[in-house]
C-alpha cells in the first residue's frame, strides 16, 4: 500500500504539541502522543562522511568542533531517546575524502578481513543499512569490496550493474539492488507489531566518466529514475510497508532527463517511495537553501510532498525524518511527519564555532589506532617551499597553490611525452584550487607557510586521488577550455562599484587556470557557458589577448594539456576534454606526482607567473569574499589593486577589487 504523507508537522506545531518544555527534550510528540494502532518511526541519516570519523582536520593537522562521525553520534544516541522506534543510515561517500582515506587505501592496504576504520566505526554505532556514494568507486571496485565486506549492515546499490539486462530488474548488480528489513515498532499502547521496512540505494551514473579507469569494461551505471520505476514496484510485490530511497543525489531540477546527476526531485516522484534521504551537494536540506526549486518545500522539508532529508557533509549535521504510521488492515501508512537537520556545531557572529555535542569515545576508540597512524603519515616532509602555498586569492588572481600543481603536472607529462608522437607539441597544464572556501566554509582554504612541505600539505593542495591524463587540443578548444572556466564570473557593468564577482553556483573546482599561456578575462562580456558547461551565450568571448610563447594562438594549432582522470574524462563539460582527446593514462596520482616533483626540487617556489589577469575596466570595481586570514598575505599579491571591504556573510572576508 502506498503512503499519504499529506500531514506535515511544523517546527511550531512540534513545539506547541508537547505538554511541557521538558516533554520536548525527553520524547517526541509522535512518540509521547501515538494512539493505538499508531506509531512513531524516526529515520537517521548521515551522508558524505567522507571518511571523518574523529573531529580532526587532517589537512590543517589540528582538532576542529565542524566534523566528526564521532561527534555525530552523541545526536545518534539523542535521538534515539527521544523516539519509540528509531533506524539509522547513511546515504554514501564514506569510504574516500580525508588523508585517513588515502592512507587507508595507498599506505596500508585492504586484504581479505580487514576492517576499514570508517566501517568499523559504523558498526560501533549500529547503522541499519547504507548505499554507495560516487567516491566508494575513487580506489578501484577491489578496494570497495574488501572495505564493505566488514559492514555489520547491508550496503545496497540499485543503478550500478556488472552486467546489464534487457532492463534494471534483469540486471546483475555489483551489490544488492535493496533490502527489506523485518522489524517491530510498538505503538501509542505499547503493543508490538512487525513492519517491513525497504531500502533501496542510487548513486549518480556521472560515476562511469569520474571513474573510468576503474569501472570501464567492469561495471555499468543505469539512470536513478529508470532504475527506481523497475525495482520500486517489486518492493512493494514483497510486502513492504514503507520504502526509503537512499538517493546519493542532489536537489535539483524537478524535469526528469536521462542520466541526471542530481535526480532527487524526479525520484520522489516515483510512486511508491514514501521518504527520500539525499546527500551528494555537500547541503543542508531542510533549510532556505532550497527556496524557490520546483516542487521542494524548504520549510517542511517535502520533495514532490514527501518527506527529505539532507544531513550536509563530513558529519555536520544528522539528517533526521519523522514518521507517523497507523496500521491499516494489517499494513503501514504515513498520516504525518516532520523533517530536520540537526547540527553538530554553531558559528557564531564573531566567526568562532561553538561545539553543540561532544564525541562519543567508543566511537573515537574504534579508529583511533588508524588516527594514529594517519597523523605520521600526514607529517612526513618531502621538502621545503621558499614562498607560502595559500588559496585565498585564488579565483581572482593566478595563484601558488594552483601554480604549483600545474608546474609538477607539466613536469611529469614532458617527460612522458618524450619518445611519442607529441613530443614537439607545446604542453600545457591544467589546474584549479579546491579549497577556495565556499560551502566548505570561511575556513576551507589551503595555507601551507614557508618551511617544509609535509604529506599532509599536498594532500591539502590536491584533494582528490585523481590520477594524471594529458589531452590533444586545438587551439580553439584551448580557448573555449577558458571561456568554460571564466563562467565562475558574473558579468559587470563598467563604471559601476562594488559588484560581486563570483557566481556562488559555480564549483571552485571547476575553475581552471592553464599555465603555458597568458591571458585577459573581460568581465563586462557574458559568460559563454553556464555553471555546468551549458551553452549560454555562443557568440560570447571573455577570453582575449590569448598568447603562446608571445604570440596569439592560432586556432587551428595543437597543444597538450596535462590534467587529471576527472577533467580529461568529461568531468566538468570542458570542450576539448569530452573522454576523446586523451593522449596519455598515467597510472600515478596527481598528489604523488607533486611529492615526486617537491623531492626532486628539494626547495620549490612557487611563485605566480601571473599569467592571466582581468582587463581593466576603469571606474570599476567588484568584491568578493575570501577567508578572513587572507588579510595577512596581500602584501605578496602585487598584481591586482585589492583592499578589505569588510565582512562577508558567515564568517567570511570582503575584499574590493579595483579594475
Amino acid at each position: 500500500m502506498t503512503s499519504v504523507p499529506l500531514n506535515p508537522l511544523t517546527r511550531r506545531d512540534f513545539l506547541s504539541g508537547t505538554a511541557a518544555g521538558a516533554s520536548l527534550i525527553a520524547l517526541h510528540p509522535y512518540s509521547a502522543f501515538a494512539a493505538a494502532g499508531q506509531a512513531h518511526l524516526r529515520i537517521m541519516e548521515t551522508t558524505d562522511l567522507h571518511v571523518h570519523v574523529f573531529p580532526y582536520d587532517y589537512y590543517s593537522d589540528k582538532p576542529v568542533d565542524t566534523v566528526g562521525l564521532a561527534r555525530t553520534a552523541a545526536i545518534i544516541e539523542a535521538i534515539r531517546a527521544e523516539a519509540t522506534n528509531a533506524m539509522l543510515v547513511d546515504n554514501g561517500d564514506f569510504l574516500q575524502g580525508n588523508p585517513m582515506g588515502d592512507y587507508i587505501a595507498y599506505e596500508r592496504g585492504m586484504k581479505e578481513g580487514d576492517l576499514h576504520p570508517i566501517i568499523a566505526a559504523m558498526n560501533t554505532l549500529g547503522f541499519d543499512a547504507s548505499t554507495l556514494g560516487n567516491h566508494e568507486f575513487n580506489y578501484g571496485l577491489d578496494f570497495l569490496m574488501k572495505s564493505v565486506a566488514g559492514a555489520n549492515f547491508p550496503i545496497v546499490s540499485a543503478n550500478v550493474a556488472t552486467r546489464l539486462g534487457a532492463s534494471p530488474r534483469a540486471d546483475e548488480t555489483l551489490l544488492k539492488p535493496y533490502v527489506i528489513l523485518d522489524r517491530e515498532v510498538t505503538d501509542g499502547a505499547g503493543q508490538a507489531h512487525p513492519i517491513r521496512v525497504g531500502l533501496i540505494g542510487f548513486v549518480p551514473p556521472q560515476i562511469m566518466t569520474w571513474d573510468r579507469r576503474h569501472l570501464e569494461g567492469k561495471a555499468q551505471a543505469r539512470d536513478i529514475v529508470e532504475t527506481a520505476r523497475a525495482w520500486v514496484p517489486q518492493m512493494r510485490e514483497e510486502s513492504c510497508d514503507i520504502i526509503v530511497a537512499l538517493s546519493h543525489s542532489g536537489i535539483a531540477d524537478a524535469d526528469h532527463a536521462d542520466g541526471m546527476e542530481n535526480a532527487s526531485v524526479p525520484l520522489a516522484r516515483v510512486e511508491g517511495i514514501d521518504a527520500v534521504m539525499t546527500g551528494h551537494s555537500h547541503l543542508v536540506f531542510p533549510s532556505p537553501t532550497f527556496d524557490g526549486y520546483a516542487e521542494v518545500d524548504a520549510a517542511t522539508g517535502t520533495i514532490s510532498g514527501k518527506p527529505a532529508v539532507m544531513a550536509g557533509f563530513w558529519g555536520s549535521h544528522m539528517g533526521l525524518i519523522d514518521l507517523l504510521l497507523e496500521r491499516d488492515s494489517n499494513a503501514w501508512r504515513v498520516i504525518s511527519f516532520t523533517t530536520e537537520a540537526r547540527p553538530i556545531s554553531q558559528r557564531n557572529e564573531d566567526r568562532s564555532v561553538t561545539p553543540l555535542v561532544e564525541s562519543v569515545p567508543t566511537v573515537l576508540d574504534a579508529v583511533r589506532k588508524e588516527h594514529d597512524e594517519t597523523l605520521g603519515y600526514i607529517r612526513r616532509a618531502v621538502g621545503k617551499t621558499s614562498a607560502p602555498l595559500h588559496s585565498y586569492f585564488a579565483l581572482v588572481a593566478d595563484d601558488p597553490s594552483v601554480q604549483i600543481v600545474s608546474i609538477a603536472q607539466k613536469w611529469y607529462i614532458a617527460e612522458m611525452m618524450k619518445g611519442t608522437d607529441y613530443e614537439a607539441l607545446p604542453i600545457l597544464s591544467a589546474s584549479a584550487p579546491f579549497k577556495a572556501g565556499g560551502r566548505g566554509g570561511p575556513d576551507y582554504y589551503t595555507d601551507v607557510p614557508p618551511g617544509d612541505v609535509a604529506i599532509k600539505n599536498v594532500a591539502d593542495l590536491y584533494l582528490y586521488p585523481n590520477t594524471i591524463r594529458a589531452v590533444k587540443v586545438t587551439g580553439a578548444e584551448l580557448k573555449d577550455w577558458l571561456e568554460r572556466s571564466a563562467g565562475i564570473f558574473n558579468q559587470v557593468t563598467p563604471g559601476e562599484a562594488d559588484q560581486p564577482l563570483i557566481n556562488p553556483d559555480f564549483p571552485s573546482y571547476n575553475f581552471d587556470v592553464i599555465d603555458g599561456v597568458t591571458y585577459e578575462i573581460d568581465l563586462s562580456q557574458p559568460s559563454k557557458y553556464g555553471p555546468k558547461g551549458e551553452d549560454l551565450n555562443p557568440g560570447a568571448s571573455r577570453i582575449g589577448s590569448l598568447m603562446h610563447e608571445g604570440q596569439p594562438v592560432d586556432p587551428a594549432a595543437e597543444f597538450v594539456i596535462a590534467t587529471n582522470n576527472y577533467r580529461a574524462s568529461g568531468g566538468g563539460a570542458f570542450p576539448g576534454a569530452k573522454g576523446d582527446t586523451i593522449i596519455f593514462e598515467g597510472p600515478d596520482t596527481n598528489r604523488d606526482i607533486i611529492v615526486r616533483y617537491i623531492i626532486e626540487q628539494g626547495t620549490i617556489n612557487p611563485a605566480a607567473d601571473s599569467n592571466w589577469k582581468f582587463k581593466a575596466l576603469p571606474g570599476t570595481s567588484v568584491v568578493f569574499d575570501t577567508g578572513p586570514r587572507a588579510a595577512g598575505h596581500l602584501d605578496g599579491l602585487t598584481s591586482l589593486a585589492i583592499e578589505p571591504a569588510g565582512d562577508g556573510p558567515d564568517g567570511f572576508a570582503r575584499f574590493r577589487i579595483a579594475l
